[in-house]
């Protein structure tokens, strides 16, 4: 594989994870629950960075699963390896796109749904649950970046991993401290309405590049 296109997934896996991070439901519990606890910015800081990295960790898990099967899918299928990559890019993301429509309509002139900022009983049953939530929920869409890449190998792989962990602190660190520095008004929830059809967006011109610079 080229170097361009190795350049272009690792462009592409820093958009992805930054979105990602970005959506309010990877930082805005964190700033509701540590103000109904009482928690100051500091410590709402290191409660969304524990969190965050179980965040990482669990989905870095799950890419070396895909770049195992991505590494062994290049060894039997030799040159339509390529092909086979780019098809499963194109599929993830029309079901984002499709998802995205779906949810259009189903949230098209409904009601807002506003965050309840519960109150746990201590300070260790908040985090745990804070922390389990983001744990839990994987950065699923960067996935595909990781069996893109598998071609390159396992460096490519902890490369990968590493531009993860920075756009996904990035985008944490950014929007927490735009919330708790009085950005409330922001109209983020237009970022996360509007996160299934950037991410198939991106995937499929991740898996048409997969095409053009293969050929």
């Amino acid at each position: 594989m080229s170097d361009a296109l190795f350049l272009s997934i690792v462009a592409t896996g820093f958009t992805i994870a930054f979105f990602h991070a970005a959506l309010p439901t990877h930082w805005l519990p964190f700033v509701l629950v540590g103000r109904a606890q009482g928690w100051d910015g500091r410590k709402i800081a290191l409660v969304t960075a524990l969190a965050g990295l179980g965040h990482v960790a669990f989905t870095v898990v799950l890419g070396a699963l895909v770049a195992g099967a991505g590494l062994a899918l290049e060894d039997w299928l030799g040159a339509f390896a390529p092909f086979v990559a780019a098809g499963l890019l194109f599929g993830l993301g029309t079901f984002y796109l499709a998802r995205h429509a779906v949810l259009a309509r189903r949230l098209a002139g409904g009601p807002a749904v506003e965050a309840d900022p519960r109150r746990y009983g201590s300070d260790r049953a908040a985090i745990g649950a804070l922390v389990l939530m983001l744990t839990l929920s994987p950065c699923e869409a960067f996935l595909p970046v990781y069996l893109s890449a598998a071609p390159y190998g396992w460096a490519a792989f902890a490369l990968l991993s590493v531009v993860l962990a920075l756009a996904t602190a990035a985008g944490m660190a950014i929007f927490t401290t735009a919330f708790l520095l009085g950005a409330e008004r922001l109209k983020l929830r237009a970022l996360e309405r509007y996160d299934s059809a950037i991410l198939g967006g991106v995937l499929c011109l991740l898996g048409l590049a997969v095409l053009l610079l293969e050929r």
